[in-house]
């Protein structure tokens, strides 16, 4: 089964086409696109406003549990 529709397909390329013209704009700051994956990312938010078949954003461990994790058993080896 495909990962992605084809509604998705078509607004990728639409920024795609619109990143290499030059004319692909940010959200808010209106700022110029100077990234390729950051206007893959754009057509894939418009898609998903579409309501296209497209994956959910992938989201990051909390660093903060893996650093309080490691940091405890660091010390309990030095104490030894």
């Amino acid at each position: 089964m495909a990962k992605y529709g084809k509604t998705s397909q078509r607004k990728v390329k639409k920024a795609m086409h619109e990143y290499k013209s030059g004319k692909l704009k940010s959200g808010r700051s209106g700022k110029k696109v100077k990234s390729r994956k950051q206007a893959i990312a754009i057509g894939l938010s418009q898609a998903r406003r579409r309501g296209a078949k497209v994956p959910k954003k992938r989201t990051s461990a909390k660093r903060s549990t893996r650093k309080t994790s490691h940091r405890s058993s660091k010390r309990t080896s030095r104490k030894k």
